[in-house]
């Protein structure tokens, strides 16, 4: 290709802007990037380039990837690097399979800073089953108010639930929550004016703290 076009010969940052915005397409794209020439394989192996790549949804994964060791190497990279998408599905996995609190909490925080909406949602599900902890609720129900302004909570409880359920459903074991742990004291009395119809029972129910408690159940 050097001996071909100029095309190497341009800015770093605008082979930085070409390869961002073709890995945003999809993982083959990204190593299609990469074998045009020595310049796109450098700049297609820098962290930048690997924190933005397009991460299929759990049920579209290859999962000859994972048993590859290069696709394997290449996943624990990206999670490595700070994957926001990666990072939110290893969180759960962290925080429900593996049991390894503390570092799923870190990894659920760190992909909601990163603006992943799904880790945004389940972290707010996480502060709203805080027993005493009355300002984690107020963050938890903020959190959650402004997904349902959005009307991004059924996307983010489907996400939730796919990162969940590839796995055997024995491996997974939620936190426990009691009656202490709602945010108001409604929610049954919704119920039994069959305000909740189900999946997407929320939406008849006009009360945020309700709509809050019906998630976390």
């Amino acid at each position: 290709m050097e001996r071909l076009s100029t095309a190497f010969e341009l800015p770093r940052d605008i082979w930085l802007a070409i390869a961002i915005k073709v890995t945003r397409n999809s993982i083959a794209d990204l190593y299609k990037f990469c074998m045009t020439c020595c310049v796109a394989r450098d700049v297609g192996d820098e962290d930048t380039v690997l924190r933005m790549v397009a991460i299929p949804p759990p049920h579209e994964m290859n999962w000859l990837w994972i048993r590859d060791p290069v696709g394997r190497r290449f996943f624990e990279r990206c999670i490595g690097i700070g994957h926001p998408e990666l990072l939110f599905r290893e969180a759960l996995r962290e925080l429900y399979i593996r049991h390894n609190h503390a570092i799923g909490w870190e990894m659920l925080q760190n992909a909601a800073s990163n603006g992943v909406d799904a880790a945004k949602y389940a972290l707010s599900m996480e502060l709203l089953i805080r027993m005493d902890d009355s300002e984690a609720k107020k963050e938890g129900l903020e959190l959650f108010r402004t997904l349902e302004a959005g009307d991004l909570l059924p996307a983010c409880y489907s996400s939730c639930f796919v990162v969940l359920t590839i796995s055997w459903p024995d491996e997974v074991h939620m936190p426990k929550k009691g009656e202490e742990h709602t945010v108001y004291d409604s929610t049954r009395r919704a119920a039994e004016r069959g305000s909740v119809h189900g999946v997407g029972g929320a939406d008849h129910i006009r009360c945020i703290r309700c709509r809050a408690d019906y998630e976390v159940e």
